[in-house]
């Protein structure tokens, strides 16, 4: 999964990317300061490894990743050029998802690139810019359709498609709203990537007096909100500052840090619940002497489709998948005694994987 954290300049957008990557963008107080997209690989938080890990003795424990792309701050214009413009807008176009990063604190020490703090203005500034973008694309795309639909069918589809979407974009509206009205034409919008067609997580960044309560006092945080349920998308809050500070410490210390704090997990925790909700996403898991491991499936997956993440001769010769959930193979001890009590479970193709499954694959090439 690859996200792109996007933001107006001075929002806390690469603070909180040096916190959840400790990968070290620099970060100051004037805009353009971050003049090349920073990525960070973050392993995934999943306590079921370490204890899965643990049980079967493994040489070695592999989390699901993450991988995040800190892309320099967008003004009104960069569209067009402004600021640092288009080669921005071309990175985000390769993630699954954004992460839009949203100042909801007053702080006169920290500038802001329009002048006061408004997040729904801020919102809209960064939605124009990639609908302007979209629509540069579309353009394109549709002066080349637009030659070959006098003698093709399918390209004067295409083109009324299009059409359709172009018209959309310019009232100002997401593509991710457009109605493609059949799952073809869904795929072959997909097939663009459009900006405004990716799913996107507001992370409303407040100062640290708003943590505690979760932005339940601040009005900017319930305007994120509500726009967010309107739209489709999810909203949580950080604190960029406190962010950083947990990156900071040593991992025994944080846990007692977020306490203190009255936080009950670190925005990265957040990050990836969100993410992985919105993008339909869950983790099955294999475990062993040699390794245990996470794997990062969409929901809804069957048996052997998920034997296709591991390797493609796992899901062409797939048997069976032998399933327990992790919970169950813990409180056993062992997958000998899960099996004695009737916990393990042989499943075939149109098995639909659950969170959690531990499963061995059955296969034969």
């Amino acid at each position: 999964m690859k996200l792109g954290i996007v933001g107006l300049p001075n929002v806390g957008k690469s603070t909180l990317f040096n916190a959840i990557t400790k990968a070290g963008a620099e970060s100051a107080n004037y805009p353009f300061c971050t003049i090349d997209p920073n990525v960070g690989v973050v392993a995934v938080p999943d306590e079921r490894l370490s204890l899965l890990s643990a049980l079967y003795h493994s040489a070695k424990t592999t989390p699901a990743v993450i991988e995040f792309v800190d892309i320099a701050g967008l003004v009104k214009g960069a569209s067009k050029g402004e600021g640092l413009g288009n080669q921005f807008l071309s990175n985000i176009r390769e993630t699954d998802a954004i992460i839009h990063v949203v100042r909801c604190f007053e702080d006169p020490n920290v500038i802001h690139v329009d002048g006061s703090v408004d997040p729904l203005r801020d919102i809209e500034t960064i939605n124009l810019e990639l609908i302007f973008s979209d629509l540069d694309l579309l353009d394109r795309r549709i002066a080349k359709t637009r030659k070959l639909a006098n003698n093709d069918k399918e390209a004067k589809a295409e083109l009324e498609l299009l059409r359709r979407l172009h018209d959309h974009l310019e009232e100002n509206r997401l593509a991710i709203g457009f109605d493609a009205e059949d799952e073809e034409k869904n795929r072959f919008l997909d097939s663009l990537d459009l900006l405004t067609r990716k799913p996107v997580i507001y992370a409303c960044n407040v100062a640290e007096d708003d943590v505690a309560a979760d932005g339940a006092d601040n009005a900017m945080v319930r305007q994120v909100r509500e726009y967010a349920g309107e739209n489709g998308s999810e909203a949580f809050v950080i604190c960029a500052q406190i962010e950083q500070e947990i990156s900071e410490l040593p991992e025994e210390d944080k846990a007692e840090y977020l306490e203190s704090m009255g936080m009950t997990e670190s925005g990265l925790d957040k990050i990836v619940r969100a993410s992985y909700s919105l993008l339909g996403l869950m983790s099955f898991l294999t475990a062993g002497e040699t390794e245990t491991r996470a794997w990062t499936i969409r929901i809804g997956t069957k048996a052997p489709q998920a034997a296709g993440k591991i390797h493609s001769d796992i899901e062409r010769g797939f048997i069976k998948a032998e399933v327990v959930n992790y919970r169950d193979l813990l409180d056993c001890g062992s997958l000998s005694a899960a099996r004695e009590k009737g916990l393990v479970r042989m499943e075939g193709k149109e098995y639909v994987m659950q969170d959690g499954d531990v499963v061995l694959f059955r296969f034969n090439v």
